[in-house]
């Protein structure tokens, strides 16, 4: 059996590595041989790219020998979810459908990854199309949760999240939806970052809904999803959603700590709606940030079951559209659950679809509103624990998971999800939102709490790891 990889940040792995006290092959091949030990019991890649990560780390290494600078990610070991383009890779998007479609160029985001020295040990599991919160995959299996493998690793980025839960990645990209990014995350016990729509180019991804699809970094730290950020940010003219709005410095950000910020508890149903244990470790993260001289304010958000309705319908409604051929000839090639979700969304009709817009824009003021007064909202990740696979129906589950995640996508702020306590045994997170294109300030708020605790390097024991 593998060990897990020496407990390396990206800032420590890049910083050894160009100082040649860290070889990028070494580093490949730990988390390649973890791979090979471990992947048939927890299903998390679809391709491993173990050539091309070779390659890729070699030529970091030579670069480093020669005196050469490397770049901001140079040797760190990555994998993609497997709705983005990679050059030459196959991209099934989680459909057999789509099994042996090469993709011809790189997305941006791989891109710059690539660019910036970055390894890629390959692509990860998902769901069908992206579309479900628990990543039972009828095509290719279900990705398991390293906690415990008879549970659900949640979805759609399924495999980014249990990539970093497993210490299979040192840091991955997913694409967040409706909470994609968010709920494998949190399932996980990992940090996972929604960001602002458009702040990181979509092209190059498979798209689920055009104005709500993000692409997002996940990995332990909030510091690592900050150097992943500061590499994939950026305005894509060729990405119509794309706004041509500067890039922060989210790494210099980090270092501001937490004191002095104003933290809005959201309280009512967000803290009523979960169990006990998860609203008591949710507490305990407050509770810690005031110890570290923030201010946490109760914040009142009314009509977020309005906010749920309107972000299915708009979402399931652009989805339909995605997938409109599909539907009209071949509707059998869809699992039943992604099915209804696509025919609800084809019964939207067009008035419907103008007046939940203009409910998105009354909600979007709404969330603005709230943060006048405060630096970011505090709330729940996923609203549980991850479920077993067995009890997971996957339709009703996406509903009571993503009950906090997808309010953030119709008010189109940023949303990073950070793990704060076990219940049971299984990660509990909260989440940290916050204004547009403020990034940093989140960021800042989840590094400072990281900081204090060491919730987000806990993990799971490989015993449990059993190949079905």
């Amino acid at each position: 059996m593998s060990s897990a990889p020496p407990d390396r940040s990206i800032a420590q792995t890049t910083a050894a590595i160009a100082a040649g006290e860290l070889s990028a092959v070494a580093v490949a091949q730990e988390y390649l041989d973890r791979i090979d030990a471990h992947d048939a019991a927890l299903n998390v890649y679809r391709t491993v790219t173990r050539e091309l990560a070779l390659e890729q780390a070699a030529a970091v290494d030579a670069a480093a020998q020669r005196g050469e600078p490397v770049g901001p990610l140079a040797g760190v070991p990555v994998a993609l979810k497997d709705n983005i383009a990679v050059a030459g890779v196959e991209m099934t998007a989680g459909t057999r459908h789509r099994a042996g479609r090469i993709a011809d160029e790189d997305a941006p985001a791989y891109a710059a990854l690539r660019d910036a020295g970055a390894v890629l040990l390959g692509k990860v599991s998902m769901s069908e199309w992206a579309i479900g919160g628990t990543n039972q995959n009828i095509h290719y299996g279900d990705v398991h949760n390293p906690w415990d493998v008879a549970r659900v690793s949640g979805g759609s980025s399924g495999g980014s999240g249990a990539a970093i839960g497993a210490d299979l990645a040192l840091a991955t990209l997913g694409t967040d939806t409706g909470g994609s990014v968010r709920l494998p995350a949190s399932l996980n016990g990992c940090c996972g970052l929604r960001g602002t729509a458009g702040r990181v180019s979509n092209r190059g991804s498979i798209p689920v809904a055009w104005t709500f699809d993000t692409i997002g970094p996940l990995a332990r730290r909030a510091e690592d999803v900050a150097a992943i950020l500061q590499v994939i940010a950026g305005y894509d003219h060729e990405d119509p959603i794309s706004p041509d709005v500067p890039v922060d410095d989210y790494l210099g950000a980090l270092d501001g700590g937490v004191a002095g910020l104003r933290i809005g508890l959201l309280s009512g149903p967000y803290l009523d709606e979960v169990d006990a244990g998860f609203a008591a470790a949710l507490r305990a993260a407050a509770d810690q940030y005031a110890a570290l001289g923030a201010e946490i304010v109760p914040v009142d958000l009314p009509g977020h079951d309005d906010a749920a309705t309107c972000t299915a319908e708009l979402l399931l409604a652009e989805a339909a559209y995605v997938h409109r051929n599909h539907l009209r000839d071949c509707p059998e090639i869809f699992a039943p659950d992604v099915l209804t979700r696509l025919r609800r969304g084809e019964a939207v009709t067009g008035p419907q679809y103008a007046h939940q817009r203009q409910e998105q824009r009354r909600w979007r003021r709404q969330v603005l509103d709230a943060l006048e007064g405060c630096d970011v909202l505090m709330c729940p990740g996923a609203a549980r624990t991850a479920p077993l696979a067995s009890e997971s129906e996957p339709l009703a589950m996406t509903a009571v998971l993503a009950r906090f995640t997808g309010l953030w996508v119709l008010s189109r702020t940023p949303a990073l999800v950070v793990p704060c306590g076990l219940v049971d045994g299984l990660p509990v997170s909260f989440q940290l939102v916050g204004r547009p294109f403020d990034e940093a300030t989140v960021l800042r708020a989840a590094h400072g709490y990281q900081q204090a605790t060491d919730w987000h390097l806990r993990r799971p024991d490989p015993a449990g790891w059993v190949a079905a």
